[in-house]
């Protein structure tokens, strides 16, 4: 994974395959640093050689907005599974809110978007060496049909 800390602003670059990320210290806390490590790394799971989510959209489509709200779900995802502080949810709750239009227009949005959400959240788990709670429990299922 390439990622480079610097600069003031947070961004997923899909033709360089580059998370860079605004030095830790500028985040108003740890808890919304990684949150928003999160959603970018979200972004990276959507590259062709991953994932294959349409990423070459401009700011104000629908498929933007899309990936938008992957990223924020995956990234609340994965806060929840790793028990990071939700001090930042407030933050995602009205990043989320900008993107209601794609919701009122399209009434299966939220759950393409929410399952899209769950597989980059598992990739990003799975890369990390953390089972995703799904694949833990069909494990131990097939470990018990084994027995």
């Amino acid at each position: 994974m390439n990622l480079r800390y610097q600069g003031s602003e947070a961004y997923y670059e899909p033709l360089a395959d580059r998370v860079t990320m605004p030095p830790a210290h500028l985040f108003s806390g740890f808890d919304h640093h990684y949150a928003t490590l999160a959603h970018e790394l979200s972004h990276w799971t959507g590259h062709s050689s991953r994932l294959a989510r349409d990423l070459r959209n401009r700011f104000g489509t629908a498929a933007y907005a899309a990936e938008e709200l992957i990223a924020e779900l995956s990234s609340a995802m994965l806060g929840a599974e790793l028990g990071l502080p939700v001090a930042h949810l407030d933050h995602h709750a009205s990043y989320i809110g900008h993107w209601l239009k794609l919701l009122r227009d399209d009434d299966r949005a939220i759950l393409t978007a929410a399952a899209k959400a769950e597989e980059a959240s598992g990739l990003l788990l799975r890369l990390g060496g953390r089972a995703v709670p799904e694949e833990a429990a069909s494990a131990a299922g097939d470990t018990a049909l084994a027995a």
